[in-house]
């Protein structure tokens, strides 16, 4: 009997992991679509957000039509690509902060400040500034926190559609531009320009900086010089999704902090490892004599004279 069940069982597994190759959505309005808990239900008929979004409903992509996928399913992992998902009971603020100072320091923080550098033109805004106060009320120190989910490629919308039509744990999507994470978007036209413009005042202060991005975003960026805590300019706070079957939601988890220096930091994530040169010139020696080869006969006006 316990053969049979255990073989069942297996199947029963082994059927949700095929189903899952062809379900792009692993959370919807903060809850995984396999918990059909009356809790689920009524925050996704409500679409509402429980990672303290800035409004009860969840506005991301649209306020009136929200698309609410908070992670994609990717192979084995739950990919967040909100960065609200990042809020979850506030870890990052605690993470952050006792990266900065020591247990017992007095702080708060103050989302969405906006950077402005010497001749008085925004950097873009800050997602989160913790400031260290004393008795008096007065900030004694402060430091900054960007928060990065992860670009989406193919269509995500569709899918979502479909899904709230009929919310099922079954749930797949056969059509066509299949979403997928693009971390490589992700890195360039967000983390690296923060970086760059805003990373780069809060350095020239003397100040740290931390950086929330999922553990999976980072294992796709080039590999950094390490450094100690004490010597830091920046941590790198590498969370996960962790499924408990108690509440059948997942949670968020620190895996992982990582130390760097500033500039050793900057130039390993812009710079990339250039190929051998003498491919590229190969390549292009290629396409001068398929020139060459194919390029008509041409004569000049004196030669028909």
């Amino acid at each position: 009997m316990f053969i049979i069940t255990f073989y069942f069982v297996s199947l029963h597994n082994k059927k949700k992991i095929e189903m899952s190759k062809n379900n792009p959505i692993a959370e919807v309005f903060g809850f995984p679509i396999s918990n059909e808990t009356e809790t689920a239900k009524y925050y996704r008929e409500n679409r509402l957000c429980p990672f303290h979004n800035r409004f009860p409903n969840c506005t991301k992509d649209k306020a009136n039509n929200p698309l609410g996928v908070c992670c994609v399913n990717h192979g084995n992992n739950k990919v967040i690509t909100c960065p609200s998902r990042f809020r979850e009971d506030w870890k990052i603020l605690h993470d952050a902060a006792s990266f900065v100072w020591p247990n017992g320091t007095k702080w708060t923080s103050l989302p969405e400040i906006k950077l402005v550098d010497a001749n008085g033109q925004s950097a873009g805004n800050v997602d989160y500034v913790i400031v260290s106060y004393d008795e008096d009320g007065q900030i004694t120190d402060f430091a900054s926190i960007e928060v990065q989910g992860v670009y989406i490629s193919g269509n995500l919308r569709n899918p979502f559609q479909q899904y709230m039509k009929s919310p099922t744990t079954d749930f797949e999507w056969t059509g066509r531009n299949f979403p997928h994470p693009d971390y490589l978007s992700s890195s360039r036209k967000r983390l690296i320009p923060q970086m760059l413009y805003k990373g780069g005042i809060f350095k020239s202060w003397n100040k740290k900086q931390c950086v929330v991005i999922q553990k999976s975003f980072f294992d796709t960026l080039p590999t950094m010089p390490h450094t100690d805590k004490e010597n830091a300019d920046i941590a790198w706070f590498l969370y996960d999704l962790k499924y408990s079957e108690a509440d059948q939601r997942n949670h968020l988890v620190l895996v992982d902090t990582i130390y760097t220096e500033f500039q050793s930091a900057l130039e390993h994530v812009i710079y990339t490892k250039p190929g051998d040169m003498a491919d590229f010139l190969n390549l292009l020696q290629g396409k001068l004599d398929e020139r060459i080869s194919n390029e008509p006969e041409t004569r000049s006006v004196m030669d028909l004279l």
